[in-house]
């Protein structure tokens, strides 16, 4: 047995799925993009809703540097959607 077969029969004895199931990018109107790209503008999208709702209820007076919370926010949040929905 090569190592590709013992991969395969390891996964299917956990239950796991195979790389090849999931898109390695995406086609959006025949323009291919990569994963990371679609999951960093949502993870932006979701920081900036965020920051909304900081700024609409007066939390963000409480952050001393409110535009780097921005950006960690960003960050944090394309990191989840990439590990929640995006298992590459």
């Amino acid at each position: 047995m090569d190592l590709a077969s013992w991969i395969a029969a390891l996964e299917s004895v956990l239950g796991g799925t195979s790389r090849a199931a999931f898109p390695s990018e995406f086609s959006i109107g025949g323009i291919f993009l990569p994963p990371l790209l679609i999951t960093s503008a949502l993870g932006v999208a979701a920081a900036s809703v965020t920051a909304v709702l900081l700024n609409r209820l007066r939390l963000a007076r409480f952050f001393y540097y409110p535009p780097l919370v921005y950006v960690a926010l960003a960050i944090v949040y394309t990191g989840l959607i990439s590990d929640l929905f995006l298992p590459v």
